[in-house]
């Protein structure tokens, strides 16, 4: 019976190993060993409450868990031995002749125990304990992909959030114009043509922030169903995302690689498909069955020890096809570990690119572009006014700011998803990783 410790479950990554998740009981019932209840806050949820929620409510982490108390099973039923047999055998109960009357009748009575040889129960054994372990890694991969998408979930929201602000703000600015396009033309020092298409330009950025307030709803549906919840709760959330860290270098990050559980597994991979072909090896040696017992003979009213032994010829059957299968997957393992090998570092090199760009284009705008959009915009508004700019050119700086400051949204929010993607590869936190060598 495995131990009531936590020693199925691989050690939790740093990347939110903090945090409580869902604990399947052993006696089969469905109702969680830990965390306590978590409540989802009806009011502003932050990142931490958010990622809490989905390590333990996840339905998908939940169904895993189970695979681990699968394979606890299956290494306990690994562990026990075959059953003994108990036989019995009437002969002669009936017949012609001097048989008739069951006078002349044998009854054996047997205790029959298979015995297994060539190491199969401990070869057994060890491949279901490497099962279990597999199923632990397989549990933490998971717990690393809800963890991860969870936040992304909440960067969408978040981001939304930013942008209808920024939309909010569009509208306000283009009502501004309006207003002061209409006093120029009610003075009658600018056309009714102007006047239209500062309505045009006001009627845009509505229908722009009317889209992102629906992106909203769904994307807060979208975080809440990381927790199970097809109705949110919470009406917003809460984050900081002008906030950018030093990037470490890429060798450092790609030796943090080896905490990738879709890595780390596969040490524990290659040993379980070791011991499985070593099971398949040790069942190609013949087991034998033993048995004692006695029997009754009826017509001289004697017993008698009867001790038999059984041996299988191992002539034609050898377990030789499930031991080539066995070799098979073996050399497959090796592959495929190397394939994920090289999808795992194609993947931060990549994330390591985005992330690079995104600080870059971050820097730019705030430093360049964004401070000169908003300098264009004000002295252009300002000499319209004065008739020394034409509507056109205001509505060009107008669009020119806007522009600007969604590139930084959307910049920002481009920074941070390379940052969780990063995350999920080396399995710790990006600042985390920056403080240590």
């Amino acid at each position: 019976m495995p131990s009531q410790t936590t020693e199925s479950w691989t050690q939790p990554r740093p990347l939110g190993g903090e945090l409580s998740t869902y604990r399947p009981p052993r006696d089969g019932s469905s109702a969680p060993v830990q965390p306590p209840a978590i409540e989802e806050p009806t009011g502003a949820l932050t990142l931490h409450q958010a990622l809490a929620l989905a390590l333990a409510r996840n339905p998908e982490l939940a169904a895993f868990s189970w695979d681990v108390r699968i394979a606890e099973a299956g290494q306990l039923q690994a562990g026990l031995r075959p059953n003994p047999v108990v036989t019995l055998e009437p002969q002669d109960l009936t017949g012609s002749g001097g048989y008739s009357g069951g006078g002349r009748s044998e009854i054996t009575l047997q205790l029959g125990q298979l015995i297994e040889l060539g190491g199969k129960r401990s070869a057994r054994m060890k491949t279901a304990s490497l099962a279990r372990d597999l199923a632990g890694w397989d549990y933490e991969t998971r717990r690393i992909v809800v963890f991860s998408q969870t936040a992304q979930d909440f960067l969408d929201v978040l981001g939304d959030q930013h942008r209808l602000a920024l939309a909010e703000e569009s509208v306000g600015l283009a009502q501004q114009v309006v207003g002061t396009v209409a006093a120029r033309v009610k003075v009658a020092a600018a056309h009714a043509e102007e006047a239209t298409r500062a309505e045009v330009a006001l009627a845009s950025v509505r229908i722009e922030r009317d889209r992102i307030e629906r992106t909203l709803v769904a994307g807060r549906q979208r975080l809440a169903a990381n927790w199970g919840n097809t109705q949110p709760r919470f009406d917003r959330v809460e984050g900081e995302l002008d906030c950018v860290v030093q990037i470490p270098a890429l060798e450092q990050l790609s030796q943090k690689l080896a905490q990738n559980p879709e890595l780390a597994r596969w040490a524990t991979e290659i040993s379980q498909r070791e011991a499985a072909l070593e099971l398949e090896r040790a069942k190609a040696k013949p087991d034998i069955t033993v048995g004692a017992g006695y029997r009754r003979n009826e017509e001289s009213g004697d017993n008698t020890l009867v001790l038999g032994v059984s041996i299988p010829l191992p002539s034609f059957n050898r377990n030789q096809g499930n031991i080539q299968e066995a070799e098979y997957r073996l050399a497959g393992t090796q592959e495929e570990r190397r394939a994920s090998e090289l999808r795992v570092t194609t993947a931060l090199q990549q994330s390591y690119q985005a992330l690079a760009a995104a600080q870059a284009e971050i820097s730019a705008l705030k430093q360049t572009v964004l401070p000169g959009a908003q300098r264009v915009f004000a002295t252009v508004s300002e000499h319209y006014r004065e008739a020394r700019y034409s509507f056109l050119e205001v509505l060009d700086a107008q669009r020119t700011l806007f522009a600007a400051r969604s590139q930084l949204l959307r910049s920002l929010v481009d920074y941070h998803r390379a940052v969780l993607a990063i995350e999920r590869l080396i399995g710790e936190p990006l600042v985390v990783a920056t403080e240590r060598p």
